[in-house]
């Protein structure tokens, strides 16, 4: 089974959250053999990065629940870790 893709999970954060800066890397292939590895090197671990007017006000806890509840349904497709970075854009155009 392979999990899902860097481009699915940027096309939900972008319905989602309308970032004005916005990252996705799939880094499954640095953590072959480790616990949530399928064995493929894909869709298991990732790493996002993004800006979201929406972030305003937030406190990193409530910016990364926000980034989790957009990519929760990716959990049961194989998602495994995600390493979040979050920042406030409140006056740059969505992506």
């Amino acid at each position: 089974m392979t999990g899902p893709t860097a481009d699915q999970l940027k096309e939900r954060l972008i319905e989602r959250l309308a970032p004005s800066r916005l990252e996705v890397l799939d880094e499954s292939y640095q953590h072959n053999g480790h616990a949530g590895s399928n064995g493929t090197g894909f869709g298991t671990h990732f790493r996002v990065r993004v800006a979201s007017h929406l972030f305003t006000g937030l406190s990193r806890v409530a910016r990364h629940r926000l980034v989790y509840d957009a990519l929760q349904d990716f959990i049961a497709q194989g998602l495994h870790a995600l390493a979040i970075e979050t920042e406030n854009s409140p006056n740059t155009p969505p992506v």
